[in-house]
């Protein structure tokens, strides 16, 4: 095999037109490797594997700098630049990231996973290679999904007109972000491709930016000969290439969107190898609700910054929405500031989206929607520590951050019936901005509130004395196990809360608990500095009231085994009995 002897981009220059091309298979077979057995970004990077090996057979990394815009299509270049084992050798997996990632190599400059970056980042070591007098090519990969993207564009709005020195952006046209590509900037993407790169209306050129076109976007020698012309360029300069997502594999290639990020898999079938069980999701609860509440009210609106499947709302269920959907593109400022205009002029707004994706939009949440206390509704997914554990999609940090935002009302819910609710609530009371976190546990049934319009008020689920347990959202079946473990070590009933609300304080519950309550335990599923236990353990401060707040450490986890994290934070009914034994 050619791989075998392929350590370092060197090996590759020594190479025939012919040989990369069968290096090209190869590699695709060790991406099958991986990619059928943990999982993974699949049609980025099956059809980005010519691109790289052209990328490393012109250029010479890591003195020419590589940046990968969510360097979800960065896998070949991995395998190209000493890493091929995290693809070939299954007991080597884990030393492979999904990312870019300076700590395994010194071909990767930054760690990252969200998109839209990469021209700006790479304008960055451009502008410090420039300072210093320095002469290496420097080199953007970015998605044409990715264009969308509001620091794209700004930082191509800078390239074409202040950086004047060589800086290349390969824009990687494959007709798709996540889902289809919506907005006016793919108009012009498909007249350039039909084209030929020869249409007069250019938007990169209107950026001041060179531009130059290859409809043959997984041919090697067509991509050597453009990237050669651009090598050594002394001014910006866009190679768009046209490639075919999923390149190599007939599932990924008729359905874009579903494979762009794959489970575990059999390659003969396209099936999983993983066992979801036949039980509920709150994914398939909440795809229900949505198709059924725009049908029974169509003041309802759903928007996503291109995050649908985040919700579960596939190409059918989009279709079925009609007009009451609206795709942003990547670009989750621009979807709150939509929505909160939608709110303004009458109409509901549901905004849909994983929650590493909406910090995003801090500055619109705080000033478009929370100042003018606009009645958006914004329903976020993979909000758990066992969601997403890569350390760019962390949903950890939500929590503390959007629920210290004033007039911003913060729901957890507990159950399928409370989540519901607090969903039925949201969009249709017309007073308060609203976040409401999907729960990452399995589902669960129990009674629940109808209407949350008197805010901050807690639910007390279970009436007890001496130790208080405040188990937020999809911790609260945590607080269930702590609170039995609790009364069968000790013989008495502990208090068990449901406080619903992470925004605020259900102040006179908490004075009441002073009565007959020593000890009060909080639990939530995000960090905790910052946190929702933090704000109880405050209010406590002045009291002789004992608080232990439950939760995660701030910081950047990778990575990592879900329940052993919670073994290591105390996070379990044994180790609350155990903590119990030390206070009380």
């Amino acid at each position: 095999m050619i791989l075998d002897n392929i350590n370092s981009p060197a090996d590759v220059k020594k190479l025939t037109i012919s040989e990369m091309e069968t290096l090209a298979d190869e590699i695709r077979e060790a991406l099958f490797n991986r990619l059928t057995k943990v999982g993974g970004h699949f049609g980025p990077n099956f059809g980005f594997v010519e691109a790289s090996i052209a990328m490393h057979y012109v250029f010479d990394s890591p003195k020419d700098k590589f940046v990968f815009d969510v360097s979800h299509q960065s896998y070949p270049h991995k395998i190209l630049t000493g890493r091929k084992a995290g693809y070939i050798d299954d007991t080597r997996f884990a030393e492979d990231s999904g990312y870019s990632n300076p700590k395994e190599s010194e071909h990767d400059f930054f760690n990252i996973g969200h998109t839209s970056t990469s021209i700006a980042l790479a304008l960055g070591l451009a502008k410090g290679r420039d300072i210093h007098g320095r002469r290496e090519n420097i080199v953007a990969v970015i998605g044409d999904g990715s264009l969308s993207g509001g620091e794209a564009m700004e930082a191509l709005n800078v390239a074409g007109s202040e950086l004047g020195s060589n800086f290349i952006i390969i824009v990687n046209d494959n007709e798709q972000a996540i889902a289809e590509t919506h907005g006016g900037i793919y108009q012009n993407l498909k007249e350039l491709r039909e084209s030929n790169g020869k249409a007069q209306n250019n938007w990169f050129s209107a950026f001041g930016l060179d531009y130059i076109y290859e409809e043959n976007g997984n041919n090697i020698a067509a991509l050597i000969k453009a990237f050669q012309k651009v090598k050594d360029t002394t001014k910006p300069v866009v190679v768009h290439i046209h490639t075919i997502k999923g390149k190599g594999y007939a599932l990924a290639e008729q359905n874009r969107e579903a494979w762009h990020w794959t489970v575990p898999f059999d390659r003969a079938t396209g099936k999983p190898t993983v066992d979801f069980g036949s039980g509920e999701s709150y994914l398939e609860i909440t795809q229900k609700y949505i198709l059924d509440k725009v049908k029974k009210d169509k003041d309802v609106i759903v928007v996503t910054p291109a995050m649908p499947m985040a919700v579960g709302l596939g190409i059918e269920e989009r279709k079925q929405l009609g007009r009451q959907y609206i795709d942003t593109g990547i670009a989750e400022e621009a979807a709150v500031a939509i929505a909160s205009g939608i709110a303004t002029n009458g109409a509901k707004p549901l905004v849909v989206t994983n929650m590493t994706f909406l910090t995003r939009a801090y500055d619109q949440i705080s000033q478009d929607v929370c100042i003018n206390n606009a009645h958006v509704t914004m329903l976020m997914n993979f909000t758990a520590f066992d969601g997403l554990t890569d350390v760019t999609h962390l949903g950890i940090f939500g929590l503390a951050a959007f629920s210290n935002i004033p007039n911003l009302v913060v729901l957890c819910p507990t159950s399928a019936e409370e989540y519901v609710n607090m969903l039925d609530w949201s969009i249709d009371q017309r007073e308060h901005p609203v976040l409401i976190l999907i729960p990452g546990n399995e589902v669960t049934h129990r009674n629940a509130d109808k209407s949350f319009a008197n805010l901050n008020t807690y639910k007390v689920e279970q009436q007890g004395e001496k130790v208080a347990i405040i188990a937020l959202g999809d911790f609260y079946q945590k607080g269930e196990q702590a609170a039995a473990a609790i009364e069968k070590e000790f013989g008495f009933k502990p208090t068990l809360i449901n406080p619903q609300f992470a925004s605020g304080l259900d102040k006179a519950l908490l004075d009441n608990l002073k009565s007959n309550h020593s000890l009060v335990i909080t639990l939530e599923d995000g960090i905790l500095d910052g946190g929702f236990g933090q704000k109880i353990a405050s209010y406590y401060g002045s009291s002789d009231m004992k608080v232990v707040n439950l939760g995660l450490e701030k910081k950047f986890y990778d990575r990592y085994n879900p329940q052993q994290l919670l073994e290591s934070l105390g996070i379990t009914a044994e180790k609350i009995v155990e903590r119990v034994k030390t206070i009380c």
